[in-house]
């Protein structure tokens, strides 16, 4: 072997171990939605390692089957536990939802007894109490979290005397994935949809934002919102939560890795990826493509 072949394979050879010693908190979503949970959570825990996947690829998942979403959760976590992730957060509403509590439970014990897979629905339900005095609170989502009830199901479960109701919203999703934040069309969904919440039930006074889309559209949510009532939104309490469980399971935090890095993945092309993913990420994206 000549000496420039023997170096590379030996600088390969300390590449390989340096990967093999990083131990990154994995953040997955369809698309480019979790990279607003994902920014919340860089902005709490900054010292810990990232990989962010986006199956661009098969996105959207909000209309798709249980079973489907359930497949191709599963082979993402899969990857991110392969590419060295201890402990993985579903950023995707319709992923937590439709696929969280079947990994957890019946995959984990098998694939991954040490790891922990993590939702973006719990920590919002847990506190969601704290924002209403009412005791009445909408949802607004994609199809398929909505018909999953998973947001009234897991919100009884800390509130039982909460009154839940729920909107889908089709069409949030395109509007800003085609940048229409300030289109008429635009108005007109965000319009149509609240006003559905609310003729529901009058005395609503807490939304969540059940998507991590809509945060792109919070200012035009609030222009056709009442002002008394409060809207929240998933990254802060995802990234306050994280923190707080990492504060209280030393045993996987003391897993992680801390090197301040973050990587970007996609399974669809990393140009339109890195484009799209700047606008939800709020600084520049650049990412790499992984076949599955």
């Amino acid at each position: 072997m000549s000496l420039s072949r023997k170096r590379k394979a030996f600088l390969f050879l300390i590449f390989e171990m340096q990967m093999s010693t990083k131990s990154p908190i994995g953040v997955f979503d369809s698309g480019y939605g979790g990279l607003t949970v994902l920014k919340e959570i860089v902005k709490a825990l900054p010292s810990y390692d990232y990989i962010y996947l986006g199956d661009n690829a098969r996105a959207p998942y909000g209309t798709r089957s249980f079973d489907t979403v359930y497949e191709y959760t599963l082979q993402c976590v899969k990857h991110l536990f392969d590419m060295g992730c201890p402990l993985v957060i579903l950023a995707c509403n319709t992923a937590s939802a439709k696929a969280l509590r079947n990994i957890q439970q019946k995959d984990l014990p098998v694939i991954g007894p040490d790891k922990r897979v993590l939702g973006v629905i719990r920590p919002t339900t847990e506190i969601v109490g704290k924002y209403s005095k009412s005791g009445h609170v909408g949802v607004l989502g994609t199809n398929g979290t909505v018909s999953s009830e998973s947001y009234p199901i897991e919100i009884k479960k800390f509130y039982p005397d909460m009154i839940v109701q729920q909107e889908a919203c089709p069409m949030w999703v395109p509007i800003v994935e085609n940048h229409e934040f300030e289109s008429d069309g635009a108005d007109y969904y965000i319009r149509k949809n609240i006003d559905n919440l609310l003729a529901k039930d009058n005395k609503i006074d807490a939304i969540i934002l059940g998507c991590t889309h809509y945060p792109l559209l919070i200012h035009k949510i609030r222009e056709h919102l009442p002002d008394n009532i409060t809207l929240l939104s998933q990254g802060e309490i995802v990234a306050n939560s994280l923190t707080d469980y990492l504060q209280r399971h030393s045993e996987i935090q003391n897993k992680l890795s801390k090197g301040n890095s973050v990587e970007f993945f996609t399974t669809d092309s990393p140009e339109n990826f890195d484009k799209a993913g700047s606008l939800f990420f709020g600084k520049e994206v650049r990412s790499k493509h992984l076949g599955l």
